[in-house]
């Protein structure tokens, strides 16, 4: 039975919202593992560190694996330094999202984040050289490459993770357009990202919806969802299905995930409670298809 897990926050939630989503994820949410840590914006992290230690034991204590995130983009001496603080603890599994992490972890055993690009079999072949127990395959891949790189990994020993809910992480950049698009630089933000707990909405020239930014990441407008495709993940032998958390009723999110993995509810009707969990947000599985990510492809058979 695939593991259901939940990745790291990416937004700038304040601690109480922090404090309280964790307090529910420990005691109703059915999922296996979580990630923790800052993987956006470093000037964020210190406001995450004081709390984590409780976060973790409340974690641990109700049956949750944790994991440690690193830094998505490292550029900056206190950057560098955070992240080999991170990569020489021996406490907790360490999820690697930068190449400065993998130089400082060296060959101790590690997992491969979702920014690493493994996207071929000879990237993941390399990486379990270097150590690597475990791989998150970036979200953008098709199913056959899905497939692919799974093989290749199972063949070595690594467990494979896909995100099956969560806005698509599409791009992260040295400036922070969240901070520029309120007439602020990245070093004077004054934490602007905080206002927007589930991104800021980004319209086309027509008012269209089109993309989110967050800090100096760029997300999907829509949620990426694969539950129709599952199933055929599982088969493919996919060992790690990911939620990524919105601001929407996450423990929901994972209580319906965890039916449809165990079979007790029909995945169109888990389909439709998850839309009433989501609201308006659009749900999109193009990747998956090797079409556009965005769009939402309805012809997914659960077989």
């Amino acid at each position: 039975m695939a593991k259901l897990t939940l990745g790291p926050i990416a937004y700038h939630w304040t601690a109480e919202r922090r404090r309280d989503f964790y307090a529910r994820i420990a005691d109703e949410a059915p999922v296996d593992e979580v990630y923790l840590g800052e993987v956006i914006c470093s000037k964020r992290a210190p406001f995450q560190e004081v709390e984590l230690p409780t976060i973790i034991e409340r974690l641990e204590r109700a049956g949750k694996r944790v994991v440690l995130s690193s830094l998505s983009e490292v550029m900056l001496k206190r950057e560098r330094k955070a992240t080999e603080d991170l990569a020489t603890l021996g406490s907790h599994e360490i999820e690697i999202n930068n190449a400065a992490g993998l130089y400082t972890r060296g060959k101790r055993p590690h997992r491969i984040g979702p920014f690493m690009n493994a996207y071929n079999e000879a990237t993941i072949r390399w990486m379990a050289d270097q150590g690597a127990t475990h791989v998150a395959l970036p979200t953008e891949l098709p199913a056959p490459a899905i497939a692919t790189a799974t093989r290749a990994a199972r063949d070595l020993g690594l467990g494979v993770e896909v995100q099956v809910f969560g806005r698509a992480s599409l791009a992260v950049s040295a400036r922070c357009y969240h901070a520029r698009a309120h007439g602020r630089t990245k070093d004077n933000c004054q934490f602007i990202c905080e206002d927007d707990a589930d991104g800021m909405p980004l319209t086309t020239s027509d008012d269209q919806p089109i993309l989110r930014v967050n800090g100096i990441q760029t997300q999907s407008e829509s949620y990426i969802d694969l539950m129709p495709e599952v199933t055929r993940l599982v088969g493919d032998g996919v060992t790690h299905l990911r939620l990524m958390p919105q601001a929407v009723d996450m423990v929901a999110v994972a209580q319906v995930y965890r039916r449809a993995l165990d079979g007790s509810i029909d995945l169109s009707e888990a389909e439709a409670v998850l839309c009433q969990i989501c609201g308006g947000t659009p749900f999109s599985n193009g990747f998956f298809y090797g079409e556009a990510g965005y769009r939402r492809i309805a012809v997914a058979n659960p077989a």
